[in-house]
């Protein structure tokens, strides 16, 4: 699909993956905003969760200008409303939710990218023929990778690799990451749950990023891989395509 900026392309797929009855993840997608939430909690709460998350993050579409605080405050919002519900409806009791997302900003008058994340979902940028992970998983396993004890190679098979150690769905609610980066030509976005990024590795996901040049083909492709290399969790992929010069 192309966006409202001709020069901007994106595709969004997801999968249930072959372990799990319920798909948990959520993703949207806008002319500017792109979201992946991956929801946890019983009773298919957590699919609740990601909703709740993915549809407040994009009601800043209806906005005319964004700035990365107007993200950090409406991701504030998605954390209270989760809360809010869970209240409401005692089986959404802990129900929560990681956030990864991309957001077309303006940044001092100029359009920015800005990347933002909580929990362990991912952002990875392709630019210049080479991928590289974005955001920081906020997770136990990932903490361990930064302190030199593991490799990132030895945390796909950690036996707590999904332990995240922040998420929306808490009180107080975790602190916000956000990157913001200037707009470079013919990059590539992957926004994802870690039920792919679990199952391919860098590697495997920019070769593919490589090789597939439309973003729609470009996400089931991903989705599809990662199925077939295990599917144990959920899976769900946004990519977004620059083509050419395309921000003012």
């Amino acid at each position: 699909m192309t966006t409202d900026q001709a020069a901007i392309s994106f595709g969004v797929a997801s999968d249930v993956g072959r372990v799990r009855r319920h798909n948990e993840d959520s993703a949207r997608a806008s002319g500017r905003l792109f979201v992946v939430a991956d929801g946890m909690g019983g009773h298919a709460a957590g699919e609740v969760a990601s909703g709740i998350a993915a549809d407040s993050v994009v009601e800043l579409t209806e906005r005319p200008t964004l700035t990365p605080d107007d993200i950090v405050e409406q991701l504030g919002e998605a954390n209270r409303r989760i809360l809010e519900s869970a209240s409401r409806h005692p089986e959404q009791h802990g129900m929560g939710t990681t956030v990864a997302g991309l957001a077309l900003v303006s940044e001092g008058g100029t359009p920015q990218w800005v990347v933002f994340n909580i929990g362990d979902s991912r952002v990875y940028r392709l630019i210049d023929g080479g991928l590289t992970q974005v955001t920081v998983d906020h997770s136990e396993v990932w903490e361990l990778v930064e302190r030199g004890l593991i490799t990132e190679e030895q945390a796909h098979r950690h036996p707590s690799r999904n332990i995240i150690t922040r998420s929306l769905g808490r009180e107080p609610m975790g602190e916000i990451d956000t990157w913001v980066l200037p707009p470079a030509d013919d990059e590539a976005f992957l926004i994802c749950s870690d039920g792919l990024s679990n199952e391919l590795s860098r590697q495997e996901i920019e070769a593919i990023l490589l090789e597939v040049d439309d973003a729609d083909r470009a996400a089931r492709e991903l989705v599809r891989r990662a199925v077939e290399a295990g599917g144990r969790d959920n899976v769900t992929a946004v990519v977004v395509r620059v083509h050419g010069a395309v921000l003012p």
